[in-house]
């Protein structure tokens, strides 16, 4: 009787596999382009020119840069933009000073300040005495002040202190915010943030919905592969339970 049953058995449990594995490979499906078109919205890739915001990236890295409105960006944000001002093609530098901000340099431990209060950078490039030039400006309304990680071999909004913005870039010039380097691969990894604008008011930028999307990505491919490769390991699995048993 049992030996009569164990063919129906076997048989229910292939089908039960089978229905699974179909799901996991679906459901595998949706993750992975899902996760792949919503990246393709949401993010696009940039080139880094130049080495003014070494060491956070360098000139020749890819990076993935969040479409974004230039109205929902925060100090410590770095942003890809392009002003008129300062040349025809999108640069990158990182946000230190936003509308009505007092931006100055350097205190006596060579820090920047907004609105007298000093601002940790850790991720600056070593400064030389070129890095610390002094300036003082306020930021004008609706604007921007942009500085280069590599302080001392950066021309950002200190050299442009002079033009009618004072070295600001309206918002309306940003097009993306940078989350990731993506290549070359030894430097791929989500920015650090910028902790040390966070007491100023309306804080810094939350992070990015990218690791989300690579979770989409991978969990999707995992659930692809494990499912089309279901089928034939469960197939000779069932072959070689038999041979042993016959």
């Amino acid at each position: 009787m049992g030996k009569t049953q164990r063919p129906d058995a076997e048989e229910g449990h292939s089908r039960l596999g089978n229905t699974l594995s179909g799901l996991a490979v679906a459901l595998g499906c949706v993750l992975f382009l899902g996760g792949f078109l919503w990246g393709a919205v949401l993010y696009k890739p940039f080139t880094v020119p130049t080495d003014s915001m070494d060491p956070t990236v360098k000139s020749g890295d890819r990076v993935l840069a969040e479409r974004t409105d230039g109205a929902d960006v925060h100090r410590g944000d770095v942003v890809v933009f392009q002003d008129a001002v300062w040349g025809d093609m999108p640069m990158i530098k990182r946000v230190v000073g936003v509308g009505g901000d007092k931006v100055a340099c350097c205190d006596r431990d060579g820090r920047l300040t907004v609105d007298g209060i000093p601002v940790d950078e850790p991720y600056l490039r070593s400064q030389g005495r070129g890095g610390r030039e002094p300036f003082s400006t306020t930021v004008p309304d609706g604007k921007l002040f942009l500085l280069g990680d590599n302080r001392q071999d950066s021309l950002d909004s200190r050299t442009h202190l002079e033009d009618a913005g004072r070295g600001a870039v309206p918002r309306s010039a940003v097009s993306a915010r940078v989350d990731a380097v993506a290549w070359p691969m030894g430097e791929a990894g989500m920015l650090p943030e910028a902790t040390g604008f966070a007491d100023l008011p309306a804080g810094t930028s939350e992070p990015g919905p990218l690791p989300l999307v690579l979770l989409s990505v991978v969990v999707g491919a995992v659930l692809v592969l494990g499912g089309a490769a279901y089928g034939p390991l469960a197939r000779r699995f069932t072959t070689s339970a038999r041979r042993r048993s016959g």
